[in-house]
C-alpha cells in the first residue's frame, strides 16, 4: 500500500531541513557512557566504618609481656569496646592509625603505661543489595558498606544488559527496620566468584516500613549528584528496559512490514530500506517519512529522495520510533510498471496455443 494524501493534512518539510523540535532524537550507548558517568570517589578499605569487625591485639607492659587478641566491633555511634580500656571512637580512622588511638586512650585511662597495640581488619560491614532489571547476571549482592555505590553494584551484577535503557530506579526502604534471626545465608559477595554463606543479623523489611524511590538518568548523570549513587543496605536497583516502538517501511519495497530498531543504534531512511529488501524499482526515488511528534495533533511528513541522500548524508534522515517510511509511487514508477505489464501482456499472447 502507498501513502496518498498524507501531504495535505500534515505539515511538510524536506529531509536535511528538519527544525530541531521535529528531529529524531540520537540514542545514546549506556553501555559505552552509561557506567562511566556514575564514577565515584574510589572507596578507602582501610578505613574503619560503623559495623566493622576489627581484631585488635595488646602487648601489655605490666611485668612479663602479655598478649590480648579480641573481635570488637564498631557501633552504630562510632565507638568500638576495648578490652580493659573501654569505649573508644575509632570510626573514620585508618587501621594504622586506630593502633596509636587505642593505646593513647589506654594510656590516659591509666589502664597501660606503654601498650604496643595492632588494628585489623576482620570483616567489612556488608549492605544486601538487589540488583534487577536489564542486567547480565541479576541478583542479592553483598557489597562493603563503604564502598556500596550504584557502580559497584551494576558491575557486581554483570553490567548492563544490550536492552537497558537510561532509568535506573533505586527503592530505598525508609523508617525502621526488623531484624531477621541469625541464620546461613547464600549470597553473592563482591569480588568472589562464587556464593559464600553470610551469618548476619541483616533487616528485613516490616509492613509499616516506606519506601523512597529515585530516579536516575544515565545519559544525564554527573560528579555533581554522586550522592544518589551511594547504596544503603536493603536497597533495590532497578535497570528499566528499553521498550522501543518500531518502524514499519510499506511501498515500492520488496518486504514490507514493521521493523525493530536495534538497541543503542541510530537508524537511518537507507537503513529501512535496506531492511526491507531494498527497492521494488530503482526509478522509485520519493520517500515520504511519516513522523508523530509529541505535543502535535498532526503528523509531520518528511520528504526525502534516495538518489539525494545516497550523495548528501544530511538528507538520509535519522529515524525515530514509529516512524512509518513509505517508498512513494511516482509518475516514473507508474511509466515503468505500465512498461513491464505491457511486455509481460506482449510476450505471454505472442505464445501460440497448442
Amino acid at each position: 500500500m502507498v501513502l496518498v494524501g498524507v501531504a495535505g493534512c500534515a505539515a511538510t518539510i524536506r529531509a536535511g531541513r528538519l527544525p530541531q523540535a521535529f528531529q529524531a532524537p540520537a540514542k545514546t550507548n549506556v553501555q559505552e557512557t552509561g557506567l562511566r558517568n556514575l564514577v565515584i570517589p574510589p572507596f578507602n578499605s582501610q578505613m574503619i566504618d560503623r559495623g566493622d569487625v576489627l581484631e585488635v591485639t595488646i602487648v601489655t607492659d605490666f611485668g612479663e609481656t602479655k598478649s590480648i587478641t579480641t573481635p570488637v566491633r564498631v557501633e552504630r555511634d562510632g565507638m568500638a569496646n576495648i578490652p580493659l580500656i573501654g569505649r573508644v571512637a575509632l570510626a573514620g580512622f585508618e587501621l594504622d592509625e586506630a593502633g596509636p588511638a587505642i593505646a593513647a586512650e589506654g594510656i590516659t585511662r591509666g589502664v597501660f603505661r606503654r601498650p604496643h597495640v595492632t588494628v585489623t581488619m576482620k570483616r567489612k560491614r556488608m549492605n544486601l543489595v538487589t540488583v534487577i532489571g536489564a542486567v547480565n547476571e541479576p541478583g542479592v549482592y553483598e557489597l562493603p558498606a563503604g564502598g556500596s555505590s550504584l557502580l559497584t553494584a551494576l558491575v557486581t551484577a554483570g553490567d548492563l544488559a544490550e536492552d537497558a535503557g537510561d532509568e535506573v530506579v533505586i527503592r530505598r526502604p525508609t523508617g525502621g527496620a526488623t531484624p531477621r534471626p541469625l541464620q546461613q545465608h547464600r549470597q553473592h559477595v563482591a569480588g568472589r566468584g562464587q556464593a559464600e554463606p553470610a551469618s548476619y543479623n541483616a533487616p528485613q523489611p516490616a509492613a509499616a516500613r516506606s519506601v523512597e524511590v529515585t530516579r536516575i538518568s544515565l545519559a544525564n548523570a554527573s560528579p555533581e549528584t554522586q550522592g544518589a549513587y551511594r547504596l544503603n543496605d536493603g536497597d533495590v536497583v532497578i535497570v528499566t528496559k528499553l521498550a522501543p516502538k518500531p518502524i514499519y517501511v510499506m511501498g515500492l519495497v520488496k518486504n514490507p512490514g514493521e521493523y525493530e530498531l536495534p538497541p543503542n543504534q541510530d537508524m537511518y531512511m537507507l537503513d529501512a530500506i535496506a531492511k526491507a529488501g531494498e527497492r521494488t524499482m530503482q526509478v522509485a526515488d520519493r520517500v515520504l517519512i511519516i513522523r508523530r511528534v509529541p505535543g502535535r495533533e498532526e503528523p509531520v511528513v518528511i520528504v526525502a529522495s534516495v538518489k539525494e541522500a545516497k550523495h548528501n548524508g544530511k538528507a538520509n534522515e535519522l529515524l525515530a520510533p514509529g516512524d512509518i517510511v513509505s517508498v512513494e509511487q511516482t509518475p516514473a514508477t507508474v511509466v515503468l510498471d505500465a512498461v513491464k505489464s505491457f511486455i509481460r501482456f506482449g510476450f505471454s499472447s505472442s505464445i501460440p496455443l497448442l
